[in-house]
């Protein structure tokens, strides 16, 4: 038959990138190309999505379950699952049983469907996923502010004319809750239009040194210099006091209020940035004819996480630039309806056993589940399901996790390998290949910088008696709920109630309409494809079960769209979002004001020296995932502790050198690197790094084991508003080590 050629998305990160496959007779992927006809990433592909084939065809992937560390056939391995979770429920009770949803659950379809059907069938409120290791700030920010912690305005950056980026690196993150294909080349384009760039970090990381302007600044301080520039813009009456926003904002007076003791002569001094710097670069933001303040990773993974994630739009909201091109808006995915009737946004409903922490977005951090396995006691935590992600290496203080959970009664994951974390699992249930698994990007597109769908069909079919990801999941939450059985039953359970709940809805395409005959109209494709179909056709630009002829459904994104279909660019849509009490935007939420009063203490008190940790992105590195891919590590991806080289004569050391580092809770070592781009007094360890961990199969990564950054990281330092983990601005000391 020859080579044959297959087109899909890249699943490996957040830039929704197009590929174009080569698939020899077996169906292994023998090169990978950009597609160049996608509308959306032109071509545009990265190191990760060049080497999509070796992950694909990766020996190290588990191919059959395993129970006990043997392989066994998929229907004794359900059964094994259903034996373990049955057992602890019925000795122990539901919150007995906790659920780790990782990062890859975010780049799939079946972990956006399926995993809150096993968290709910479980009936516990020990729910855990990475977002507290990332962005959960970001989440309660835009829940109290604009009222659903989905509403995240991204950069529109196609038409902006001066971007200010904090605590991003999109040139070796591809992005993140931004998606956009070719960052690096959007980003020039502003430069080469007129535009300017600026980024804020403590590292001259490749993107600081794309842009026209790169402040240092101290970890951990983000919030300060956001404060300082609201106050900037207060003090100069740079607000922008007209306009499309104007009568739609609650909360001016109180945030001008709040900003006065944050002028920036006071700020500099923590931030390491000078006065008139930031008093300019307040200048430039009000000055700039359309711009958007952008902030990532570095803005969240801190202790004040939440304030600098709500700094950020405010400082949006100021400038007049939320909600208009060339600002930061809101996407508008094509299977998120928006008729949805909204509840505001609440935190708290729950709080965790051992140190009280509150639910947030109906999760528990993660920095706290150690706790829950170790303290004995009613509502322990004995048995747990991991979806993704790999929390013996990405949660803070992960020694502590892994040890605890050795300790776990029964313990279920879905995953490809058997790694860090899954090395304890009894059961391990492997999703298939991703040449074998179908994408759409039910997350992502929630942050993409145009609108933009794309239905990728699995390219290589399933063996006979193989199941799908979508139905080991939905088998899991079968089990969960105690009625083991045809996992095509939830899909079909779903759908109905949806279909019910849109013709009862005023609002609604299907409003009065039959669901009986909204049902018979829907996708012949398997219960996720159905489920999807559903979804685009009630969503924005969908034909509204035959409402709109020329509508959006499944059928024609996947036969008349292969390369992906272009929405067009984002659109003002604040009405559309906005669902507070009020109806309009929150400013400054009580929750918020009563915080700053921690950032002003923190101000009043004497500076801290001394060396702090920050975390470190590589382009070839997705936390833990890819280490297992030859062509991705080594050369510049290695796991090296960088730091100032005045730091490092002090400290006595040299390229190659070993250095020790310790903190509250452990110690590593690890090889210096001095460089410049590191400001004075900080040091960087990569994350995702440390496969020395026996019972692991991944040969390649243990190879390059490097050192698990999150052995000095501490689990009880968290933002108190989302109770997010605190990875920037560790304290550490540093030891060289005698050769």
């Amino acid at each position: 038959m020859g080579d044959r050629t297959a087109f899909r998305t890249c699943p490996l990160c957040e830039a929704l990138c197009g590929l174009e496959l080569t698939l020899d007779d077996a169906g292994a992927v023998t090169r990978v190309r950009g597609d160049a006809a996608d509308p959306f990433s032109k071509g545009f592909i990265c190191p990760k999505g060049a080497t999509l084939g070796r992950l694909d065809g990766d020996p190290d992937r588990l191919a059959e379950p395993l129970a006990e560390g043997a392989e066994v056939t998929w229907d004794a391995a359900f059964e094994a699952v259903r034996e373990g979770l049955a057992g602890v429920i019925g000795r122990h009770g539901r919150d007995a049983v906790a659920v780790y949803l990782g990062n890859p659950v975010a780049h799939s379809i079946a972990g956006p469907l399926y995993g809150a059907a096993i968290v709910k069938a479980l009936g516990t409120r020990n729910l855990f996923t990475s977002s507290t290791s990332d962005q959960m700030p970001k989440h309660v920010s835009c829940g109290h502010m604009f009222g659903d912690p989905l509403a995240i305005a991204v950069p529109d950056l196609d038409r902006t004319d001066h971007l200010l980026m904090l605590g991003a690196n999109p040139l070796e993150s591809n992005g993140s809750l931004a998606s956009a294909p070719d960052f690096p080349g959007r980003l020039r384009a502003i430069r080469a239009r007129g535009g300017r760039v600026t980024v804020v970090d403590p590292r001259r990381t490749r993107t600081a040194a794309l842009a026209d302007e790169h402040l240092f600044i101290r970890p951990g301080t983000d919030a300060f210099l956001l404060m300082a520039l609201v106050h900037t813009l207060f003090a100069e009456d740079l607000v922008a006091s007209a306009g499309h926003l104007a009568g739609r904002v609650n909360g001016l007076d109180d945030l001008r209020a709040l900003a006065v003791d944050f002028a920036p002569e006071r700020v500099a001094p923590v931030t390491g940035i000078p006065a008139g710097t930031i008093r300019g670069t307040a200048r430039e933001l009000a000055a700039a004819g359309r711009a958007a303040v952008y902030g990532r990773l570095g803005t969240c993974t801190q202790a004040y996480g939440t304030l600098s994630s709500w700094l950020v739009d405010a400082l949006n909201v100021l400038t007049g630039n939320l909600d208009r091109p060339g600002g930061a808006m809101f996407p508008r995915p094509a299977h998120a309806p928006v008729y949805r009737r909204k509840r505001p946004f609440t935190t708290g409903r729950w709080r965790s056993r051992v140190r009280d922490l509150p639910e947030v977005n109906g999760e528990l951090p993660v920095a706290t589940l150690a706790d829950e396995l170790e303290t004995p006691g009613e509502g322990q935590v004995k048995a747990l399901i991991t979806i993704g992600g790999n929390p013996a290496l990405s949660a803070p203080n992960a020694a502590r996790l892994d040890r605890a959970l050795a300790g776990l009664e029964f313990m279920v994951s879905v995953d490809p390998y058997l790694n860090e974390t899954t090395r304890h699992a009894h059961v391990i249930l492997p999703p298939p290949r991703p040449a074998q698994t179908p994408h759409y990007d039910i997350m992502l597109t929630g942050f993409a910088v145009r609108d933009y769908a794309r239905y990728s069909p699995p390219v290589v079919p399933l063996p006979d008696g193989r199941p799908g990801e979508a139905a080991i999941l939905a088998r899991l939450a079968m089990i969960a709920s105690g009625t083991d059985g045809d996992p095509a039953a939830l899909d079909e359970l779903i759908i109905t109630s949806t279909l019910a709940k849109a013709v009862a809805l005023e609002g609604s395409p299907v409003h009065g309409r039959e669901p009986d005959e909204l049902r018979k109209m829907l996708d012949t494709g398997t219960p996720a494809e159905q489920r999807l179909d559903m979804m685009l056709r009630l969503g924005p630009y969908g034909d509204g079960f035959g409402a709109d002829p020329s509508g959006l459904t499944l059928t024609r994104l996947r036969s008349e769209h292969p390369h992906g279909l272009d929405l067009g660019a984002l659109k003002p849509r604040l009405d559309e979002v906005l669902c507070t009490t009020s109806g309009r935007v929150e400013l400054c939420p009580p929750t918020f004001a009563a915080d700053v009063d921690r950032l002003r203490s923190a101000l009043r008190a004497p500076q801290a020296g001394g060396t702090v940790l920050i975390g470190r992105r590589h382009l070839r590195s997705n936390n833990s995932w890819l280490h297992n891919v030859p062509e991705l590590v080594g050369g510049s991806n290695t796991c090296t502790l960088q730091l100032n080289p005045a730091d490092a004569d002090r400290l006595g050391v040299g390229a190659g050198d070993p250095v020790r580092v310790t903190s509250r809770t452990g110690t590593v070592e690890a090889v210096a690197e001095p460089t410049d781009t590191l400001m004075p007094g900080v040091v960087s360890l990569p994350h995702g790094w440390g496969h020395d961990r026996p019972g692991t199969r991944a040969g390649v990564a243990r190879r390059n084991a490097g050192v698990n950054v999150n052995a000095v990281t501490d689990d009880q330092e968290i933002d108190p508003l989302s109770g997010n983990a605190v990875f920037n601005g560790v304290p550490v000391t540093l030891e060289a080590v005698p050769r």
